[in-house]
């Protein structure tokens, strides 16, 4: 009886290593950019998830406890770290359009790719069309820390 297990253990281990090598492939990842205007189709919903019960529907913000995201400078003027913003949140005094804000923005929790979706809504939307022309990507996010 133990003869007859040799070969059948031999066969198995044959078969087994034959179709290891046949379903063996490199791995390539899929790509992580969309295109600029699904990326902010993919953003508006979840600015309306996220972002919209403080900022409001036209990122008009509430002045002195939320600031506009329309029209906003610092926007312009701090792409870095609105991203950082928006990935970990933000506590702490920022001037936008020349009005002080001291709230707390928590964290929302988003991927990498949300956030990046979200940024290029914003920053595509509510008169911020002309600030930077340059599409926030996954690698430009997940490249951000938190310091």
């Amino acid at each position: 009886m133990k003869l007859f297990f040799i070969p059948v253990i031999f066969f198995l281990s044959f078969i087994l290593e034959n179709k290891q090598n046949e379903t063996s492939f490199v791995y390539e990842p899929i790509s992580q950019d969309k295109e600029l205007q699904q990326s902010i189709k993919d953003g508006k919903a979840i600015y309306s998830d996220f972002c919209m019960r403080c900022h409001l529907p036209q990122g008009e913000g509430v002045e002195g406890i939320y600031p506009p995201l329309e029209g906003s400078d610092w926007l312009s003027d701090k792409r870095t770290e609105s991203i950082k913003a928006v990935k970990y949140g933000l506590n702490g005094e920022i001037e936008v359009n020349g009005i002080t804000y001291n709230n707390n923005m928590t964290s929302m929790g988003l991927t990498d790719r949300e956030v990046a979706d979200v940024m290029n809504y914003i920053l595509n939307s509510f008169g911020n069309e002309d600030i930077d022309n340059k599409q926030v990507t996954l690698k430009e996010v997940a490249g951000l820390s938190e310091e």
